[in-house]
């Protein structure tokens, strides 16, 4: 794996850590691939129940790194921008379509793809001083990194519109109030905070967040009827984990339930 991007697994819980932090974590080419691939192992790793994503510095990821990008454009190549195919739509599915929930932990600025990272996330905590910055009308580009899907979920199609015509940096009071995150926290606990909301992921019922995911994706781009027989089927499956029996037995007993994943 490349150093760009650190990769911990401990007890369950996989933290995912950008590491550029010279560059506030801009997406170079390596650090995009390493990202990729590191989401996927997580996602593969019947080891890892929940993960962590973070930045290491002051920023979360600044998004792409534009002096590698005006160096593609100045070579005259046609495909300066097939990183969004290449990185970027397998970086967004990894994390939102993971059978496992992810959680971004925004310790300093996330724009662009930075912030589309974090959108795709299940739960965003973030540090007081951080803010969100779509960025991309600013260059002169459109949405991806799934922000044109995540961003109106998250705060109606209207004020997503308002955030992509008219970039500006949205401060973690702000963010909050728009449902853009669902905690600010002092920037020296950020760290702890977000690691303790994964860890106790990481010990849950994996196969019902699944689950979760799942329904509510599916929920978002179909019918109520349609949704309810989604919703049939999976709890179909969640009933036939081995967390599902453990917790009702345990609820019987009147013993907090013990998670194995399974």
């Amino acid at each position: 794996m490349s150093d760009t991007v650190l990769y911990d697994v401990t007890e369950g819980l996989a933290t995912i850590t950008l590491n550029r932090p010279d560059a506030m974590n801009a997406l170079s080419n390596e650090l995009k691939s390493a990202l990729r691939d590191t989401l996927r192992a997580a996602a593969a790793d019947e080891a890892v129940r929940a993960v962590l994503l973070t930045g290491n510095g002051r920023a979360f990821c600044v998004g792409q790194d534009l002096k590698e990008h005006i160096g593609a454009l100045e070579s005259g190549g046609g495909d300066a921008l097939s990183t969004v195919e290449e990185h970027y739509n397998p970086i967004t599915l990894a994390i939102a379509g993971m059978p496992k929930p992810v959680v971004a932990g925004v310790n300093g600025v996330a724009a662009g793809a930075g912030a589309g990272f974090a959108f795709a996330a299940d739960y965003r905590l973030i540090a007081e001083s951080a803010a969100f910055n779509t960025s991309f009308a600013g260059i002169a580009l459109t949405a991806d990194s799934g922000i044109s899907w995540t961003l109106p979920r998250l705060v109606g199609p209207g004020r997503a519109a308002d955030l992509l015509l008219f970039p500006r940096s949205v401060r973690s009071g702000e963010a909050l109030e728009l449902g853009l995150v669902h905690r600010v926290v002092p920037d020296g606990e950020l760290a702890e905070q977000a690691a303790a909301v994964a860890r106790e992921l990481a010990q849950g019922p994996t196969a019902a967040y699944a689950a979760i995911k799942e329904s509510l994706a599916f929920g978002a781009g179909h019918s109520l009827a349609e949704t309810l027989e989604k919703e049939a089927e999976l709890q179909v499956r969640a009933g036939a984990s081995q967390d599902h029996k453990a917790a009702v037995e345990a609820f019987v007993k009147k013993e907090k339930p013990r998670f194995t994943g399974r």
